[in-house]
This record gives C-alpha cells, sequence and structure tokens, in this order.
C-alpha cells in the first residue's frame, strides 16, 4: 500500500500523519520534541504507523463482518493494552540505563544503596503502570518522559528518605538517562505487543472468546499489510534540520492553510497558535494561502507561554483550561510577554486575586493578542478554523468564540478535535500532490 507523510516538528510537539491511497488518514502520531529533531521525526512516524495498524485492524475486522469492528471500547482497549506494552518495554530501557550512570566520585561508596533505591523505584512505577492503561485508568499525558518522570519524582523522594539517601543524586541519575531513552525509539517488536494487547483483552471479556481466533486472523492482515513510503512531507519549527531534500520541506503557513481547507474544505481564515508561534492565515477555494501574518520577534501568547504559566502555578498544562472556566471575573491583563508573566501573575496572586480569574484574563489576553494578527492578515472570514494545540483548550475556545462574535458577527467556527495534526496533514497532502504532479 502506497502510503504519504507529512511530518511537523513543532517547537513542543513533532506531530506526523499518514495518508493511504485514497488520501484517507490512515494513521497520526505525536511525541513530545526534543534537541535532536531527526529522533523526534522518527518517533512521531513510528507512532503514525501504529495508528495505522490499529486503522487496518479495523478496517480487516469490518470486512470479516465481525460486530466488534464497531466497538469502540474494545478497539480502545487493545490499543492501550498495547502502549502499556511499549511502556514498560522503555521502563526497562530507562532502569538498565540507570544503572549505567551510578559511578564516579560523586557517588562513591553509596553505589550500591543507590541502585537498590532506584530498582525499588522501578518495581513500583512497574506495578502501577496496569492500572494506568486500565479502561477509566487516568494519566497526565501520553508520553513516556512525562509519566516516568512524575512517578520517579514522587516515589523516588519517598524511597530516598527511607533510606537515608540524598534525593538529588536519584533525580541526578534519571535526569541523566531520560535523555538518552528518550532519544530511542521504541525498538521492539510491535507485532508481538498487538498479539498481546489483544490475547489481554480476550481473556478479560469472555464474551469476545467465539470470535478470538477470527480477531486473531484480522490483526495478522492488518499487521501484514506492506506500508510503502512513497512520499514524504517536513515542515514545523524544526523542519530545516530534517533530513530530506529541499523538494520535500514546506512552509508551515502552506501546510496549516492546506490542513485546515482538507479537514473543512469551507475554510478561508485559519488562525493556529502552537507552542512557539501565532499564524492568521487567508486561504482560496482551493486551500492555497493567500496572505498571512504572525507574530514577531517572540512566542508571546503561544503554548510556551501557557506552559511557563503552568509551571509557574506547578499545574499540569491541561489543567490550565478547565481552572479557567470555573472563573466568576477575567482579571485584566497588561502583558502576555513571557519574560514578565511570572511577575505579573506573583503580583496578581499578591493582591488577592482568584488563580481561576487570573487564567480566566491569561487566555482572554491571548486570544486578544491573536485576533490583532488575524485583523492584520485581513480579518475573519466564513469559515474560520482553529489549529493548533491552543485549540484543545476550552478556557482558549470560549474566548475566541466570544471576540469572533463581537468583532465579525455569526461566523462558522471549526475546531477539529485532531487539530494538532493540521500542519501534519497538510504536509501529507503535499506529499501526495507531489506524486501526482
Amino acid at each position: 500500500m502506497k502510503c504519504f507523510i507529512g511530518i511537523d516538528l513543532g517547537s513542543t510537539t513533532t506531530k506526523a500523519v499518514l495518508l493511504d491511497e485514497n488520501c484517507e488518514r490512515l494513521g497520526v502520531g505525536i511525541t513530545n520534541s526534543r534537541s535532536n529533531y531527526e529522533t523526534a521525526a522518527a518517533v512521531a512516524k513510528q507512532e503514525a504507523v501504529i495508528s495505522a495498524r490499529l486503522t487496518l485492524f479495523r478496517r480487516a475486522l469490518r470486512e470479516d463482518g465481525l460486530e466488534v469492528a464497531s466497538d469502540e471500547s474494545f478497539l480502545d482497549r487493545v490499543e492501550q493494552y498495547f502502549r502499556l506494552e511499549q511502556f514498560l518495554e522503555q521502563l526497562d530501557d530507562l532502569r538498565s540505563t540507570c544503572g549505567g550512570f551510578v559511578t564516579g566520585p560523586r557517588y562513591e561508596g553509596m553505589e550500591k544503596d543507590i541502585t537498590e533505591a532506584l530498582e525499588t523505584v522501578f518495581l513500583r512505577i512497574r506495578d502501577e503502570a496496569p492500572a494506568l492503561y486500565e479502561p477509566g485508568g487516568k494519566r497526565k499525558s501520553d508520553f513516556f518522559r512525562d509519566i516516568a518522570g512524575s512517578r520517579v519524582m514522587n516515589i523516588g523522594e519517598e524511597i530516598a528518605k527511607a533510606s537515608g539517601l540524598p534525593f538529588d543524586l536519584l533525580l541526578n541519575v534519571y535526569d541523566k538517562s531520560i535523555i538518552e531513552v528518550e532519544n530511542r525509539p521504541p525498538s521492539g517488536d510491535m507485532a508481538g505487543k498487538f498479539k498481546r494487547a489483544l490475547d489481554r483483552v480476550v481473556s478479560e471479556s469472555p464474551e469476545f472468546n467465539a470470535q478470538s481466533d477470527a480477531m486473531a486472523t484480522a490483526l495478522t492482515h492488518a499487521l501484514g499489510v506492506e506500508l510503502e513510503e512513497t512520499y514524504v512531507v517536513g515542515t514545523g519549527y524544526g523542519r530545516v534540520t530534517l533530513p530530506f531534500p529541499k523538494e520535500h520541506i514546506r512552509s508551515e503557513i502552506l501546510c496549516h492553510g492546506l490542513g485546515a481547507h482538507v479537514m473543512y474544505p469551507g475554510t478561508r481564515t485559519v488562525l493556529d497558535i502552537g507552542g512557539q508561534d501565532t499564524k492568521g492565515i487567508q486561504v482560496d477555494p482551493d486551500g492555497i494561502v493567500a496572505n498571512f501574518q504572525m507574530n514577531d520577534r517572540c512566542a508571546a501568547g503561544c503554548g510556551r507561554y501557557l506552559g511557563y504559566i503552568a509551571d509557574e502555578m506547578n499545574m499540569g498544562l491541561h489543567e490550565l483550561g478547565p481552572l479557567a472556566m470555573k472563573a466568576t471575573k477575567s482579571v485584566r491583563i497588561n502583558s502576555t510577554c513571557t519574560v514578565f508573566a511570572g511577575a505579573e501573575l506573583r503580583d496578581r496572586l499578591a493582591l488577592g486575586e482568584e488563580r481561576s480569574d487570573i487564567l480566566a484574563g491569561l487566555h482572554r489576553a491571548i486570544i486578544l493578542r491573536a485576533m490583532s494578527i488575524i485583523s492584520r492578515s485581513g480579518g475573519i472570514s466564513d469559515e474560520f478554523t482553529f489549529t493548533g494545540g491552543v485549540a484543545n483548550n476550552e478556557a482558549a475556545v470560549k474566548e475566541l468564540r466570544k471576540l469572533v462574535q463581537e468583532n465579525y458577527g455569526d461566523v462558522t467556527i471549526n475546531i477539529d478535535p485532531a487539530s494538532i495534526y493540521t500542519g501534519a496533514l497538510g504536509a501529507a497532502t503535499f506529499a501526495q500532490r507531489s506524486m501526482d504532479n
């Protein structure tokens, strides 16, 4: 099967989209961006292939007339147990890598105790892991580094205290090791992980026993389809670092414009708020960029700014929107500059302002800045599409809808649940079109 791949190397996350021969979205992948963009691209592409195998599995189940093809909970459990297998593989890699860093004068005389403490930490994490991937399991992130890091911090501090060891020594070993592990894509047997995941789902659900052989056959078929990497196009903040020829690179503006058009053909105006920049884009009926504007000089009001605010408030990035939605008023924020954000935030808290009200003001300030960029690009025409990671933030969306209504009246606003993949989708579409030309 011929496949067309788009890779969007953002400043915070790297995304990949894989299209099949009919230009249907076969798979998507995402990973946290690293200093090594080549590795980030490889991991995102690998994740898109995993997603594609799940799509092919669903298709094979449908072709065989199996009822589970339309059972989203069944397919979700197969994927989650696959992710568990993947997590445990990387955890074992991290465990063995940590062992290699317990050396040198700093650890002299404590090597055995530190090694044993780390072993205890990783055994605890391994024991806890299945619950994170069970139906209803709650994870603050899908990225290995985030999950492992948060558990090492919590469990490691407890173990270090009980063992009489300096916690900073354990943390230092982890910090060195996670960089190496993160820059090694999971290399285990994908087919084996999928088969073990399916076996686990069937073993936990007796109602699937009668169809287990047929499901195993469908999975074997899905894993056996050859995915030919026909053409790849790269875009995004780190695109110049990709090991691609010049003709395989497209600008973010072009890819986001075309990607939004593919998602919503009626799109005429696109707003993308990513980790590093904000873009206002005008496209014609074919998805070709007619005009654009983007933020200048800095990442004020973008995803990195929100990340900094989350760190200042000791919260997860995903928690900002829900807390802002609880606000009873919107505190006026004078600056969306990341450099001054911490100082203004602390000043507002010192004045007794509620965190939710401050966050509501911060989200409004971000969208006001974005509206200014859109205005300079030519304003908003129906239909309007909001893309990028910030499009998943409900507080930002609420402010956007309000300001669009106030300034432009009734406009159709499109926000796709997969909006973070818009740039990669545009790149994959360019890849397919390149083969047609």
